[in-house]
């Protein structure tokens, strides 16, 4: 039986020059029924590659409109780690883990509040390896940093009928 949600492929990436440098983050979103696209990206001055990697996946997560099953790519372990295994021990001890505070608070919680609202499932790929859509995503978020370091802004948003690349 197929789901009554919407599905969604998402690839995520976060980056930084120095940590902390200027950063930005970007993410690839695809309609899997229409094949339509989303892409984005966006940055900050002084911020950590961590807080990027967050950002990347709570602004793909934002951006849908409507309740969804989404499968979100990343190249970043920490993500996956928080969002499947360590957010939950954390959310029960009160936000609090053993041997210090939880680094980047405010974007787990935020993350937390969106893994409620859509049926999330995380796959982990491996950076810099030629997958299309990690490949495209560390991209986006190089043109957002370049941008940013311009002194230009680093948002990019480009809409696609059909997704713009070839997705393994």
């Amino acid at each position: 039986m197929s789901s009554p949600l919407p599905r969604v492929l998402a690839y995520t990436d976060g980056g930084c020059r120095g940590n902390p440098g200027p950063g930005s983050w970007a993410f690839l979103l695809v309609d899997l029924a229409s094949g339509g696209a989303l892409e984005r990206a966006g940055g900050e001055p002084h911020t950590t590659n961590n807080r990027m990697e967050y950002l990347a996946a709570i602004r793909a997560l934002e951006s849908l409109k409507v309740r969804s099953e989404v499968e979100i790519r990343t190249d970043s372990r920490l993500l996956v780690n928080t969002a499947t295994t360590w957010m939950k021990g954390w959310k029960a001890k009160g936000w609090k883990k053993k041997g210090g505070p939880i680094k980047n608070l405010d974007l787990v919680q935020r993350l937390d509040v969106l893994l409620v609202e859509h049926t999330v499932r995380w796959t982990w790929v491996r950076g810099h390896a030629g997958d299309p859509g990690n490949e495209r995503v560390d991209e986006l978020a190089n043109i957002s940093m370049d941008s940013l370091q311009a002194g230009a802004s680093p948002d990019l948003e480009q809409r696609h009928a059909r997704c713009p690349i070839a997705l393994v």
